[in-house]
């Protein structure tokens, strides 16, 4: 929801800085999710000023060019080269000065620059209608009838203004704030101040030549429904300051009539709809159900089917409007309506939102009435619309107020303990507080003892009925941030200590994994000495047993491998072929006279990653199947930000190393066929193994929330023949060093090498994902980033482009 700053100042008198309003309603729950400024002319005209133009002469080297001198106020006038007919001297002109830009009717945006133009120094331009972005006309440069001093700036001269607009995510309890009135209201609690609705004391009834009945055949689902007639009105378009006010927050004028309906609905969060009178057939207006598969026409051109649900405005012969949600095709005003009638209603809110969900239709009236309108605004809004259409498209209010509202809708009675309010707040604020808030809430006291109070509120609060919701009210206005904790204060909602439970760390990744369809495994940290090569494991680095009992188990593991196997091996010797496991385990080893031990996580894939099944393809176990599953177990763990290395294992092939800061995080790769023949296994086996101890020390849970892209992302693919040897990841890292602000995302989709490309080469598939979190991007943009991405491909890679 959009709402002007300005068009809130004249309903209250309020002169704070616009970011201090924002701060204030988000803190009471009106979220103000941005702070905008609307332009009446895009750039507001800045640097552009009025001049005269003191001389002007014939350019020597150009026909159809003219040297000028211009003063713009300043010491020194300027020199100016134009090409205009119509300019000559003593003229007031409109002069963009140096370094201003122009956003013109048509067309990108400029900047003024001092350059020469056939050989003279031009120091600025002289500017038609269009050049500036007042009109489409460039007939020739604008000549001004002004008094105005040299170098007053344009925008004083047209009379443009600019407006600050708050964009308020707005909750669906809070109906009563959908309106620059109802946020008018909440500053009036804020700021302890009186909000003013605008004056309506002009309002009278000129005659009554052209009533209209109004007939309410079901009371529950329109408890209140008025209108009037105007005559004599003129349609066409809004003046400047009605157009202005609806740019403002983002509604398209439509004509005068139509846009003063829009008006008053975003000022006074009452829906009006303006009737073609003379389309009214039989001069009544019939709130009444449909009947079960109408065909009803709106007025977006749709052919709809109604339901007995629908409640709609019909006259004596058909139905004209889904009551409070859309109208139909022939409801409307158009530029040969003379005669309108004006609707002001009140309607349940269940029967609104039913019809907007049925007929998928979402519009400003059936948001607010869906929700719950102020049935007392209906007369007020009714007076102020017709007043103001008065105003702008002329004519004569012809009718009395029909007003038909069989069953007043009564404020809710509340009533509160203040001991219990206090309690509920968590502090003791004071009843003259509490009091004085309830006030500028417009919540009345109707009888106050010294324990209760009973509450009158205003039906426009749909959602306060209990004492809770007072409470919440009092809490909304008093400020949340006033509410002091106490030191001893200790909740479930405090935020966690810095330094991670490691047995939740360690659940947290179970869970993952054994999500994922791997076993946990639980081996002994005894083993075979004979599993270790001498060359690779020095017997000084093997931690022995002493008194060992069995020479299979004489000294402590050096690593998660071997007794990991072993599980292995007795379940393919049993037909269990497609295994996934993994453990958490410790592994010793001794460097000189000292013992180190170190806790490690070992990963274990053969066989098919699932089983057989006709729903799926059953796929062998690959690298980049266990990969996903090593870098998922990061990203729990809170690490990304590690670089892919050659691998260094010495019991593995065909892998990679993830390091950070020189320390290797995890390896994985294809256990080598020698070590798997010492347990007599001939399956491949793939295997990972990630230094837990390390992890878990550096474990830094620091979520980052931002907003969500307000622009839409653009994905753009590049075919690269490379050399054999580069890896992804040095493409990675050339892209986002290349493009630091627009790359979000890059990603390998296909990888192609054999015969049809020369020995030693291969093709990678890139996509790439390029997204500007303040505009929508170009393709001007987009292409030139893909440019120099490839560019630097080609320089640094001496990458192919496949195109």
């Amino acid at each position: 929801m959009l709402i002007s700053y300005d068009w809130l100042k004249r309903l209250i008198p309020l002169d704070k800085p616009a970011t201090e309003v924002a701060a204030r309603l988000t803190d009471s729950g009106l979220e103000v999710e941005g702070v905008h400024t609307f332009e009446q002319v895009k750039g507001g005209l800045q640097g552009i000023v009025i001049g005269e133009v003191l001389t002007c002469e014939k350019h020597p080297d150009a026909d159809k060019l003219k040297v000028t001198t211009v003063d713009i106020g300043e010491a020194q006038p300027k020199n100016i080269v134009c090409g205009a007919a119509n300019v000559a001297a003593g003229q007031k002109v409109i002069v963009a000065t140096e370094n201003a830009t122009l956003f013109p009717f048509a067309g990108e945006s400029f900047q003024i620059k001092k350059s020469k133009i056939r050989g003279a120094v031009s120091e600025g331009m002289i500017c038609a209608e269009d050049e500036i972005g007042l009109g489409a006309s460039h007939a020739g440069i604008m000549v001004l009838d002004t008094d105005l001093p040299n170098g007053t700036p344009a925008a004083e001269y047209f009379g443009l203004a600019s407006d600050t607009v708050f964009e308020i995510g707005l909750t669906p309890n809070r109906a009563d704030a959908a309106s620059h009135f109802g946020v008018a209201r909440e500053l009036q609690a804020l700021y302890h101040t009186r909000c003013q609705l605008p004056d309506i004391s002009r309002f009278k009834i000129n005659n009554t030549s052209r009533p209209i009945n109004i007939e309410i055949a079901d009371p529950e689902a329109c408890p209140r429904y008025a209108g009037l007639t105007i005559t004599g009105v003129r349609v066409g378009d809004s003046p400047a300051w009605l157009r202005n006010r609806l740019k403002s927050i983002g509604l398209s004028p439509i004509n005068n009539v139509v846009d003063i309906t829009n008006y008053v609905l975003h000022e006074l969060g009452q829906p009006l709809h303006a009737f073609d009178a003379d389309k009214i057939a039989g001069n009544i207006i019939i709130v009444k159900r449909a009947e079960e598969g109408t065909s009803f026409v709106t007025l977006d051109g749709v052919d709809r089917k109604l339901q007995a649900s629908d409640l709609m405005i019909c006259n004596a012969a058909e139905p004209m409007v889904i009551a409070g949600v859309f109208g139909g095709k022939n409801s409307g005003v158009t530029a040969e309506t003379t005669s309108i009638f004006l609707e002001s209603a009140y309607f349940a809110p269940a029967s609104i939102r039913r019809s907007s969900q049925v007929h998928g239709l979402k519009t400003d009236s059936s948001f607010r009435f869906e929700r719950g309108t102020d049935p007392n605004m209906v007369l007020y809004a009714l007076k102020r619309a017709a007043l103001l259409v008065q105003e702008v498209a002329g004519g004569e209010i012809s009718s009395e107020i029909n007003d038909i509202y069989p069953k007043p809708i009564e404020p809710f009675q509340i009533r509160i303990s203040l001991d219990r309010v206090h309690r509920l707040i968590g502090q003791f604020i004071g009843v003259e507080r509490i009091k004085a808030i309830l006030t500028d809430l417009n919540i009345l006291i109707s009888e106050e003892t010294e324990t209760h109070l009973t509450l009158s509120v205003p039906p426009h609060k749909v959602d306060v009925t209990r004492e809770a919701d007072i409470v919440e009210e009092i809490l909304r206005i008093y400020g949340y941030n006033n509410i002091v904790l106490h030191d001893n204060i200790s909740a479930s909602y405090l935020a966690k200590f810095p330094h991670p439970n490691p047995e939740e760390l360690k659940q947290v990744v179970f869970n993952l994994l054994s999500g994922s369809g791997f076993s946990e495994i639980i081996t002994n940290s005894l083993t075979d000495s004979g599993y270790y090569e001498t060359a690779e494991n020095p017997d000084g680095q093997l931690v022995r047993i002493v008194n060992y009992n069995s020479e299979d188990l004489d000294v402590l593991r050096k690593t998660l491998v071997f007794s990991g196997l072993e599980v292995l091996r007795r379940n393919i010797n049993r037909k269990q072929k497609d295994l996934k496991a993994y453990e958490l385990g410790k592994v010793y080893q001794k460097a000189g006279d000292k013992y180190k031990e170190q806790q490690m996580l070992a990963l274990f894939l053969t066989g098919n990653t699932a089983a057989e099944s006709w729903l799926q393809k059953s796929d062998k176990a690959t690298f980049h199947y266990l990969a996903g599953v090593v870098q998922n177990v990061l990203v729990k763990l809170a690490r990304t930000d590690y670089t892919l290395q050659p691998l260094q294992h010495p019991y593995l092939t065909a892998g990679v190393a993830y390091q950070k800061n020189d320390i290797v995080v995890a390896e994985l790769g294809l256990l080598e066929e020698r070590v798997c023949k010492k347990l007599d296994i001939k399956e491949p086996i793939w295997y990972a193994e990630l230094n837990w101890d390390y992890l878990v020390r550096n474990y830094k849970n620091q979520l980052v929330f931002q907003e969500l892209a307000k622009f839409p992302e653009v994905r753009r693919d590049l075919s690269l023949v490379i050399d054999r040897n580069i890896t992804f990841d040095q493409i990675k890292s050339i892209a986002q060093r290349t493009e630091r602000k627009l790359l979000q995302d890059i990603n390998v989709f296909d990888v192609y090498e054999g015969d049809k490309i020369e020995a030693g080469k291969k093709a990678y598939a890139i996509s790439f994902t390029l997204l500007d979190k303040s505009q929508t991007l170009t393709d001007k943009v987009i292409d030139g980033t893909m440019n120099r991405l490839m560019q630097q491909f080609e320089k640094q890679l001496g990458a192919v482009i496949r195109k």
